[in-house]
């Protein structure tokens, strides 16, 4: 049996679905793939209330009455009101999350975009933490971690990639505009 996919004293945290804008060709499948799939996970024996987990919110709330449950305990304590809004403020974000591809600029031919890798990041990584791509391809999620002050190892075994992802890396910020 193969063992690659074996996932024995992990246990899954959460997943998250990356609904795109465009997907696949339509006269290739059934249904038009337009999403793509993140799962996190954590080790068993490690008790849920001690991983670091920042909760991530959304302003794309519609102002609408809320009906009370009973929250988990493995959502901790992150405050009231955060499963919707009353008043169309921020809520939790929920766990398909909308973000164009990088249709059009991409250098690798599964780049994924800064806006689905960030939340991610923010939920999982603490502030000077460390996150690990095994799969670095254009560097997208090396350049969030540095963006939001965590620590960046990148793993990538096509040097033409490697090379992308250092120029990527050493680029400034680009100001579009005069700062006000």
């Amino acid at each position: 049996m193969d063992k690659s996919y074996d996932l024995k004293g992990w246990k899954l945290a959460q997943d998250i679905v990356w609904q795109k804008h465009n997907g696949s060709n339509p006269s290739n499948d059934r249904f038009r793939r337009v999403h793509e799939m993140t799962a996190h996970f954590y080790r068993e024996g490690e008790a849920w209330s001690d991983l670091f987990k920042s909760p991530v919110f959304t302003n794309s709330a519609t102002a609408r009455t809320v009906r009370r449950k009973k929250r988990t305990p493995h959502w901790g304590e992150i405050g009231e009101s955060v499963y919707e809004s009353h008043d169309g403020g921020p809520r939790l974000e929920e766990s398909v999350i909308y973000c164009r591809s990088c249709h059009g600029y991409a250098t690798n031919e599964t780049q994924k975009p800064e806006g689905i890798v960030r939340p991610l990041i923010q939920y999982s990584v603490p502030p000077g933490g460390t996150v690990v791509d095994f799969f670095a391809g254009s560097g997208t999620v090396l350049a969030v971690a540095r963006e939001m002050g965590r620590k960046a190892i990148g793993f990538e075994k096509r040097e033409s990639q490697c090379q992308d992802i250092v120029k990527r890396l050493s680029q400034g910020v680009l100001l579009l505009w005069p700062a006000l």
